[in-house]
């Protein structure tokens, strides 16, 4: 054992003859709570040093993994469980059952590498368990550090990354450090290194919260409603919380909460994206969270999820104020479950990014639709239906009838050269509305919004006729259909999130980020608890200049070779913990192989 400026450092030599060395080292901070967490490296030697290949840069592939055990069980299974468990009933392998580290993956992700596919480090994280490791920020760019949520702890996990693959522990957030919010959902990083976090859930204790601005909101408790909007330093530290609560109260027959609040709120903040340029932040209401967490306990109302869509005044960038609260419009399908409708479980949004456009998208996971708004800095953004996820399933399976209800329509994010729309979409079980239903696909898919971009803020595009549903939009500037790429996931689960690859290798040896995106990362897994769950794969997605979308075969598993990198896998470089559950990706070059 070596000490090195506060981390150990251990070479692993337990492990089987025939098993590659593993280099481990840990670095720890300080909560707030006084409880010592920490990160430890897992890096696997001979991937990354030792071979007769000189040291090059290399961009890796950065996911966040929950370990996979019997706490992922849902409400049907418990229900269905026998009152009394044998030792017969136990699996032989605990492995996948016990509960085990959480933690970060890195993955080589370059082409160029021997080892591209590989896992080469697991950054376990102590002493917390079951975190359910949730979203990370949409991307990355030098000098960030990585925001990463645990759903489950309400802890925010701040990962220094500037010396990949070796990862350290910057900060923890403690739910005592954010006790006006709780469940952490996905981060946008601003310039300056510091992070906005939408908390979905309510105050970690029912009743008035005093926010970091004075004002003051009633919640109905954790996991519940108003969530907030948090801002990180770079260290961890809680600078502001802001209520997503306006002060005055919403639609009590839209909003409904349990238990009841004294002012009825949709505020469930679960997507965020930041145009720094515009002083102004989008947030989009998802669900109330704890039909998620607290499985099988189900609230019997379909209005538990959330239409409405928020922006925010961010001048101020310790004091956020929200500038408005848009009900997304209903469209032209007529849902035999009102939970399905298209403006239902406004789950992500993405902003555009060239200084010229200041519109923004947003993507319904049950309504299974595309809203856009042409100007999001106006007073009272107008927000209008602009593409059905029908028309992307039915270029994979002509014969469908109902391709967007509760389609489960994930990540959503526009190309860095505003030309195009990605969207993943983990698809509707068979059998999930009716004996008879057959399901939806699980796909990603691209569309071409120059056009619309181009309508400047009086754009004509609109979903209203029933036909636009199946056939897209009939306007001109209406998003174009581009390509659509099956995922092939058997499971209850599909593709969920995404993340775009904003580096390339130069001709000086080095990295540099570029807006020419040409290839994405995407991750199949819910959250198992849900009873959506995934096969657990991370796939890698080649997009060509027309946008037309394709699967890179190349990037394979080590240890079965088949594309994509599974986490059902029983040994880890930090030891065999059984199956993983990889939610949320981001492409990393290290600081000095960055120019």
């Amino acid at each position: 054992m070596l000490s090195v400026a506060g981390a150990t450092v251990v070479v692993n030599s337990s492990r089987p003859a025939n098993a590659e060395s593993v280099r481990v080292s840990t670095s720890s901070v300080t909560g707030s709570d006084g409880t010592v967490f920490t990160v430890t490296n897992h890096l696997v030697t001979g991937a990354v040093s030792g071979t007769a290949e000189p040291r090059r840069p290399r961009e890796w592939l950065v996911v966040w993994a929950g370990d996979r055990n019997v706490v992922d069980t849902t409400g049907a299974d418990i229900r269905n469980a026998p009152l009394r468990v044998t030792p017969a009933m136990l699996p032989a392998d605990l492995g996948d059952a016990l509960p085990g580290p959480d933690f970060l993956a890195v993955i080589d992700a370059d082409r160029g590498s021997p080892t591209y596919g590989k896992v080469v480090n697991t950054a376990t994280v102590g002493p917390l368990v079951e975190n359910e490791p949730h979203h990370m920020q949409y991307i990355y760019h030098r000098g960030d550090k990585i925001f990463a949520g645990g759903l489950f702890s309400s802890a925010t996990y701040v990962f220094d990354v500037g010396a990949l693959p070796d990862v350290k522990l910057s900060g923890v957030t403690l739910p005592t450090d954010t006790a006006c919010g709780s469940v952490p959902d996905a981060y946008w990083v601003l310039s300056d290194h510091t992070a906005y976090g939408t908390y979905m859930g309510g105050p970690v204790l029912p009743g008035p919260c005093v926010y970091s601005n004075g004002a003051i909101r009633f919640g109905n408790g954790y996991a519940g409603t108003p969530g907030e909007v948090v801002r990180i330093g770079p260290n961890g530290a809680v600078l502001s919380q802001t209520s997503a609560a306006q002060a005055t109260p919403e639609d009590p027959a839209r909003c409904v909460s349990v238990p009841p609040l004294l002012a009825a709120s949709c505020a469930n903040p679960h997507g965020i994206q930041v145009r720094e340029d515009l002083n102004r932040m989008v947030t989009s209401d998802y669900a109330e969270p704890r039909d998620i967490l607290f499985d099988p306990v189900k609230t019997p109302s379909p209005y538990v999820t959330r239409n409405t869509v928020r922006t925010w005044d961010i001048a101020d960038r310790n004091a956020p104020r929200l500038a408005s609260v848009s009900v997304l419009p209903d469209g032209p399908r007529t849902e035999r479950n009102p939970a399905h409708e298209e403006n239902s479980a406004a789950m992500e949004t993405t902003v555009t990014n060239l200084p010229n456009h200041r519109g923004a998208f947003v993507a319904t996971m049950c309504g299974g639709v595309i809203y856009y708004a042409p100007d999001i800095t106006v007073p009272r953004p107008v927000w209008r239906e602009v593409f059905d996820d029908t028309t992307a399933a039915r270029a994979i399976d002509p014969t469908v009838t109902e391709g967007a209800g509760c389609d489960g329509g994930g990540w959503v994010q526009t190309s860095l050269d505003d030309r195009y729309l990605y969207h993943a979409v983990i698809g509707r079980s068979p059998g999930s509305q009716s004996p008879t239903d057959a399901g939806s696909p699980k796909m990603v898919y691209a569309l071409d919004i120059s056009a619309l971009l181009a309508s400047g803020g009086n754009p004509s595009c609109a979903i209203d006729d029933i036909r636009e549903v199946y056939d897209g939009g009939a306007e001109a500037d209406c998003p174009r259909l581009v390509s659509t790429l099956p995922v092939d996931d058997v499971t209850t689960g599909g593709p969920h999130w995404g993340t775009l690859d904003n580096f390339r290798l130069g001709d000086d040896g080095y990295f540099h980020e570029t807006t020419d995106v040409r290839r994405i990362a995407i991750s199949n897994y819910f959250v198992a608890r849900s009873g959506i769950d995934g096969n657990h794969k991370v796939c890698m997605v080649d997009a060509d200049a027309g946008g037309r979308l394709s699967l890179d075969t190349s990037f394979r598993d080590e240890n079965e070779g088949t594309v994509c990198v599974t986490f059902n896998r029983t040994h880890w470089p930090h030891g065999d913990h059984g199956a993983a559950k990889p939610h949320a990706e981001l492409f990393v070059v290290a600081d000095d192989d960055l120019r």
